[in-house]
């Protein structure tokens, strides 16, 4: 052998041993970083790490890597038209966890008819992956995954992939290296940030969605594009363009309903590329509204609180006119004419504590719709009259006051000779409990501008919903207020005389009204057995009274009638003890709904309104006069029936006086609380919400509109 064979030869051992040694060394270096590689003509998937050695109790991200060939892109977790979002499932030592992926944020690709979000070139799906305290350093942590995924051009193709990937654990951590490092970056440029902006997905129409969101920092400098990523599937066509309006903290992105299109509040990302064409992702968490809420400041159901207070002042001034009030005149007429000759003082003290007295009930009722709406219950305003006990016992309360406005028995004449000082408490007491009583009364009335203050109040924070109850209360108690700010007022009145008897006794009859009305409502509420017991204790408050009356007037044996008066109170809590547990009438449906209507139900007015049909709905209640006002005054005439027969439409009724979750949710889609609520839903249109106190001629135009 010459000497040319023989360094030939000696080349050829250490080339080949250089190359042994690397086949060796090299999935050691390797494995603290990537797996072993899944490679297609278009795809090179693996599994990496961001670090090349872990220590025990370590967080240390993972990801599975894919390299995409030119034009071929992959899915993010909504894909769009078309794909599949990649699937991965591991196999970890004891005590090894691994999270879900962090999703970078997708673009969006049209190809043809359809669109699909994901993504090009090279993109990791990151994870979290947590080291046991108890992992042992000089021991490496096998992590085995099974993944599968989606590539597309023109065409989809899955494919799928085993993976290791060995961790060595070590004293001290060690990074991988800058290729798997940069690797990482590209999905931590794309991963989205916390929005600082509200978010509102309005209808539009029929066909239309409108994503309004506003805050600072959103400028036609700040936007120069933006998209849109529901994340979940079908709320929107994906193909369909999005158009962008900007205006100085404000942006619009009109859009297209998806076939899976829902009111429910949903998540997604806002992709946003400003002037400099940095392209950034935000998470938005958009609420729904109707598109009949939508106001002159693009976000009705986030009113500004000045807003909230103004209409709910208005509206509580607006609910002294209202008649589900008007027997509650009769006490504040009383007071007003007892004020008559009284000095500044006392007609000042008696207007603030029947204020204190309206905003106590008002802040109670506060209280307790936050309270049930933090246990997760669906209530309305005038709630609490959708309860019989609670019907029987004001009937029976509005009854004692009118049989002491007519003289039967007096409050508190025993306490006559006790000294000025309590009967100036007496007084005083009167107006506060006067306050009280006009809240409770005049919560099934609605008045106009009160709809949206309570259904943006319900919605908001609970500080919030305090401030617009407590204007409410204002609204409702100023008129009687200002008698005492303003003395001179009450100085115009007429002096005392037998007149002020006269008139007491005449302010009976409106509460003896108001008891035969809820006979009549707590009979449609609970039937034939709930007025047999309502009549009863309406016996038994005449007997109470006349009992008290009579050991106010002198007699000898003072114990008797009181005796009988408290085995009257014993049976009228045995009476309210029953009510409680009587259930709904059976015939209520029956009675509330009228003879050309049809009964409510979401699955009913969505079939119509497929089939291409007008409707109107109507809410109403037994209890809500301002309801029962609207439909003989104005549903029920001649000119609006005729006009539902001309334009075809279909007049659906949901009786509210008994608890009906469908309803309550209906009302909730609009932001309301209470009633009476009209909506009607033109063919093919979005709905119209028309205002709570009806005419002829605002139905009937609405129809042709």
């Amino acid at each position: 052998m010459n000497h040319s064979s023989l360094l030939f030869l000696r080349a050829f051992w250490r080339d080949l041993t250089a190359i042994l040694l690397l086949t060796i060394l090299l999935p050691v270096s390797a494995s603290a970083v990537e797996s072993n590689v899944r490679q297609s003509p278009r795809a090179t998937v693996s599994l990496v790490s961001e670090s090349a050695a872990v220590t025990p109790g370590q967080q240390v991200r993972i990801g599975l890597r894919q390299r995409l060939a030119p034009h071929w892109h992959t899915y993010w977790k909504n894909p769009g038209d078309a794909g599949s979002p990649p699937n991965i499932e591991f196999t970890l030592p004891e005590g090894v966890t691994v999270s879900d992926i962090a999703w970078p944020g997708p673009d969006r690709f049209l190809i043809g008819p359809v669109a699909s979000y994901g993504y090009e070139d090279e993109i990791v799906f990151p994870m979290t992956l947590t080291v046991p305290q108890t992992a042992q350093p000089g021991t490496r942590l096998r992590i085995e995954a099974y993944a599968d995924w989606v590539v597309c051009e023109k065409e989809c193709i899955p494919e799928d992939g085993k993976f290791r990937l060995d961790l060595p654990v070590e004293a001290n951590a060690r990074a991988a290296d800058e290729s798997i490092l940069a690797a990482f970056k590209t999905a931590d440029v794309r991963q989205p940030q916390t929005a600082p902006w509200k978010a509102l997905l309005t209808t539009d129409g029929e066909s239309r969605l409108k994503l309004l969101v506003e805050g600072e920092g959103i400028s036609a400098q700040t936007v120069q594009s933006a998209l849109y990523f529901p994340e979940t599937w079908g709320v929107l066509d994906h193909v369909a363009d999005q158009t962008l309006q900007v205006e100085e903290g404000r942006l619009t992105l009109s859009l297209v309903k998806g076939q899976s299109f829902s009111s429910e509040p949903s998540s997604g990302l806002l992709a946003v590329t400003d002037g400099g064409g940095e392209k950034r992702w935000f998470a938005l968490e958009v609420q729904p509204a109707s598109g009949s809420a939508i106001g002159t400041s693009g976000m009705a159901n986030t009113l500004a609180l000045w807003q909230m207070a103004l209409f709910a002042l208005i509206g509580g001034l607006i609910l002294n006119l209202m008649p589900c009030v008007f027997p509650v005149l009769a006490i504040k007429a009383t007071a007003v004419a007892s004020m008559s000759g009284s000095d500044h003082r006392e007609v000042r003290l008696s207007g603030v504590f029947y204020t204190l007295g309206v905003l106590a009930a008002f802040m109670a009722l506060a209280l307790a719709l936050l309270a049930v709406r933090a246990g997760g219950m669906a209530v309305g305003w005038g709630f609490q009259f959708q309860s019989p006990l609670f019907v029987a016992a004001m009937c029976w309360l509005m009854l004692a006051i009118g049989l002491n406005l007519s003289g039967v028995f007096e409050v508190g004449s025993s306490l006559a000779g006790a000294g000025q000082s309590l009967a100036d408490r007496k007084g005083h007491a009167g107006s506060f409990f006067t306050g009280l009583l006009a809240v409770v009364v005049a919560t099934p009335c609605t008045a106009p501008f009160m709809g949206a203050a309570i259904g943006s109040a319900l919605a908001a924070p609970a500080f919030y919903s305090l401030v617009v109850f407590a204007m409410m209360g204002i609204g409702l108690a100023l008129p009687f207020l200002l008698l005492g700010i303003f003395p001179a007022i009450a100085q115009r009145l007429p002096r005392p005389g037998a007149w002020m008897v006269r008139l007491r006794q005449a302010m009976a009859f409106p509460m003896y009204a108001t008891a035969a009305w809820l006979v009549w409502v707590l009979t449609q509420q609970a039937g034939e057995s709930g007025l047999r017991m309502v009549l009863a204790g309406a016996v038994l408050v005449g007997l109470v009274a006349w009992l008290a009356g009579l050991s106010q007037h002198g007699v000898k044996r003072v114990w008797v009638p009181r005796g009988l008066a408290l085995l009257g109170l014993a049976g009228l809590i045995g009476l309210a003890a029953a009510l409680h547990y009587t259930g709904p009438s059976e015939v209520t449906a029956r009675q509330q709904t009228s003879p050309n209507a049809e009964p409510y139900s979401a699955e009913r007015l969505a079939a119509l309104r497929a089939e291409g049909k007008p409707v109107f709905v109507n809410m109403t209640a037994a209890w809500c006069i301002t309801c029962l006002v609207n439909e003989r005054t104005t549903l029920s005439t001649t000119a609006v029936q005729q006009a539902m027969q001309e334009h075809d439409v279909v007049y659906m009724k949901g009786d509210w006086t008994n608890r009906d979750p469908a309803i309550t949710t209906f009302l909730q889609s609009f932001q309301r609380d209470g009633l009476p609520f009209y909506a009607f839903y033109p063919a093919g249109k979005e709905p119209v919400v028309l205002p709570p106190v009806l005419t002829q001629a605002i139905v009937t135009d609405t129809f042709r509109q």
